[in-house]
């Protein structure tokens, strides 16, 4: 695997590009040798975060993990792609409308079984009126309801569109294409 290790707010040492290779190595079993990896080291105040970013055949795999340690920072992300990996296979591997037959995937991990304890079961739906309104009067009804994300019709475009809380406390808008 190809590594791609960029430091925020701090010296990318030999000793952290070691812990990278180290505990990011254990994902080698799963992906083809040509696949890279892209990991942001950064520090804010006493916080230590890494953010390892995959790109594979029309998914992204990603984590992000915040620690006080940089080192168990590594250790955390590392988990928690393995995890996502085993928890996703069969969508990653399946074949992507117009892409290419060869899979980003190594062949023995397409071909070992998973038990999925974690399977994805919608337990609740809920329907409701879109009324227009512009993004910030979305984000207001978002507070009012004590929610992390609303979706709403956006009264410019008449789209459907959806605001949420970012960590940081700011707002994000998620505004589809068409």
């Amino acid at each position: 695997m190809r590594y791609n290790i960029i430091g925020r707010n701090i010296e990318v040492t030999d000793g952290l590009r070691n812990a990278v290779y180290d505990k990011l190595g254990k994902l080698e079993k799963y992906f083809r040798p040509d696949t890279t990896i892209n990991v942001t080291l950064s520090v804010e105040k006493d916080r230590q975060k890494v953010e390892v970013t995959i790109p594979v055949k029309g998914n992204i795999i990603r984590s992000e993990q915040t620690s006080t340690d940089m080192y168990v920072s590594i250790d955390l992300v590392e988990e928690i792609i393995e995890r996502q990996l085993r928890k996703y296979k069969t969508r990653l591997t399946a074949p992507v409308k117009g892409a290419q037959t060869i899979s980003d995937f190594a062949e023995s991990f397409i071909q070992e079984d998973f038990e999925d304890p974690d399977e994805i079961c919608i337990e609740r739906t809920k329907r409701f009126a879109v009324k227009p309104m512009d993004p910030e009067e979305a984000c207001m009804q978002m507070e009012l309801l004590g929610h992390t994300f609303f979706v709403f019709r956006n009264a410019e475009t008449l789209q459907i569109n959806v605001v949420y809380k970012r960590k940081n406390g700011n707002y994000g808008l998620i505004d589809p294409e068409c």
